[in-house]
Order: structure tokens, then sequence, then C-alpha cells
């Protein structure tokens, strides 16, 4: 694999980037026994149309999409949502450069929040090793309970 380059997507990526987050939430959906997960119900349509008040960066490597993230801001806070890598990719520092990435697109965000599954723990422990911090969790359904994270910027 060659060097990760992460740069903004454009609307017309918005099919090849919801194609690589339902492969990469397909297995959260078979973890938590919930096929109907938000990311893997939206539509290229749906998905395209985040892109005005979205920045939706992609991650490529030898020129093929391997990861995904988006952010928005309302006040000072930069909500991250969809951050997905390559199936086959997984494991590799990929998540984590998405992350910081994102988090550098919004320099006047003073906090960061998103959200994932309990169980997901690679998940969590990526997000935990880069400061944030849990802040609540909502069950979601039997088979599901949603653990929100936040941090500050220093």
């Amino acid at each position: 694999m060659s060097a990760v380059r992460i740069e903004a997507a454009l609307p017309g990526d918005a099919e090849e980037i919801l194609a690589l987050i339902k492969r990469a939430f397909a297995a959260v959906a078979e973890q938590y026994g919930e096929p109907n997960l938000p990311p893997l119900a939206e539509t290229a349509e749906a998905f395209r149309a985040r892109f005005p008040d979205h920045v939706v960066l992609k991650a490529l490597s030898d020129g093929c999409l391997v990861g995904t993230v988006l952010g928005t801001i309302d006040g000072d806070t930069c909500f991250v949502g969809r951050l997905a890598v390559e199936p086959t990719m997984q494991g590799r520092g990929i998540g984590r450069a998405l992350a910081i990435a994102i988090e550098e697109r919004f320099p006047a965000a003073r906090c960061f929040e998103l959200f994932t599954g309990h169980a997901s723990a690679e998940t969590l422990g990526l997000y935990t090793s880069l400061g944030y911090e849990e802040l609540r969790r909502t069950r979601a359904s039997d088979r599901l309970t949603m653990v929100y994270l936040g941090k500050t910027r220093a």
C-alpha cells in the first residue's frame, strides 16, 4: 500500500463513497443484528445532499478510495460521522488519519462529538486514544446501545 492521501470529496464522489460506507458498515450491522442501520439505508441522493453543509473527506491509496469521514458544525461543535474504512484496509491507521483530518478541517470548533455502538471495541479504542470521552449512552434496540463521545479542543 502506498501512502494514503486525504482530500476533500466532491458531490460526484457520493456513490463511490456511499458504497464504501455500506461495505464497512455491513459488518457492524451483522455484529449488532441490525440490518437497517442508517448508513446502510441511505441513498446516494440523500448522501449527495449532505455536501452543502458537511465537509466530506476521502482517503485514497494508489488512486483507490480506501476511507471516508464527514463533519458538520453547529455553533462551536463539530459533529463527526460516517467514518468508514474499506474492510480489507482496516487496522492500518487510515481511520485515525481521517479522524485527525476532519478535526483539522474545523479550526473554529471548540468541541467534537460522535457516536458508535457499545460493542465496537476497536472504534471505541480509536476515539479514546484520540482524546474522546464518553458523554452518554442511549439504547437504540435490544442489541444496540449508542455510545456518544466528545472532546474539547485543547
